[in-house]
């Protein structure tokens, strides 16, 4: 199994300290990313095939991300802007790697897959539109009075032709003119592909809350996925998640954001995990019965 990056230090409450130090403006209300790690005693980051953040809404683990992609000049689909002062804070940072990252190496966020089936919406949408156009001009060929000409005018006389004498149906006209719709699949089966499609092998993938758009079923389904990869294909991934799927991935180092100071842990241990635990204990007999 592979690991391109082997480890990240955050900026240390001294470089902190000297960052406010230098401060004469204070119009800003916020340092953003500055003052996040210092307060969880978050200092280092060791990395294994499959590295998990864990942790609730604010808990850093999305910032701890962006960090890791822009020191390691990762590939974004989507626009990214940490404010002010991020470009200042990763000065300080340091990211230590044993092999050159591959250029392949991405991160995917929730509004990559949103781009995405948005684009394939608009699409779909295009070609429905499309397709009631050619129901409409199907009608018109049935129903029309057409004078073969020329040999240039051969082609639309034989579907005259044929939808008169009714040996093409409506459905069979459209599907000749017409590909077929390009997404055959739901929102969360398209997720799934978007994921399946980019992450290929001998690369660094950094995913953010992938279980967005996902049910159990599929989740399970790209856990597998990612799995074999970083098994088999050389695959190194970094991922923000509060999902107990991923959180069960066997063998990943899960570094718990919500405890201070910041420490790894079983998944089993997790509030989230324990919590779903718990609530199924409850209604066991229920299983049961």
């Amino acid at each position: 199994m592979s690991i391109y990056i082997n480890s990240f230090e955050f900026a240390s409450p001294a470089d902190e300290a000297d960052f406010f130090a230098n401060q004469l403006r204070t119009c800003y209300n916020g340092y953003y990313p500055f003052k996040i790690f210092p307060e969880k005693e978050f200092k280092r980051i060791d990395f294994s095939p499959i590295t998990i953040f864990y942790g609730g809404n604010g808990s850093g683990k999305s910032t701890v991300l962006n960090l890791i992609a822009e020191s390691a000049g990762i590939t974004r689909h989507s626009p990214f802007s940490g404010g002010a002062f991020f470009e200042t804070y990763l000065e300080y940072c340091q990211m230590f790697s044993s092999a050159e990252i591959p250029q392949n190496s991405q991160i995917l966020t929730s509004d990559d897959i949103f781009d995405y089936l948005l684009n394939v919406r608009c699409l779909n949408n295009g070609i429905d539109k499309r397709r009631l156009e050619l129901f409409d001009e199907f009608t018109e060929k049935r129903y029309s009075e057409f004078r073969f000409n020329s040999m240039a005018d051969y082609d639309n006389f034989k579907e005259v032709v044929d939808a008169k004498r009714k040996r093409g149906t409506q459905s069979q006209f459209v599907k000749k003119h017409l590909m077929k719709n390009v997404d055959m699949f739901s929102n969360g089966e398209s997720a799934l592909k978007f994921f399946t499609n980019r992450i290929t092998s001998k690369a660094v993938y950094l995913l953010d809350e992938p279980e967005n758009s996902l049910s159990i079923p599929l989740q399970k389904e790209l856990m597998q996925y990612i799995t074999d990869s970083a098994r088999f294909f050389g695959c190194q991934f970094i991922i923000a998640s509060h999902s107990p799927v991923f959180l069960s991935i066997p063998g990943a180092k899960i570094y718990d954001l919500d405890s201070k100071p910041v420490s790894v842990k079983k998944w089993t241990e997790l509030p989230n995990v324990r919590m779903f635990f718990d609530f199924f204990m409850e209604h066991k007999k229920e299983f049961e019965e």
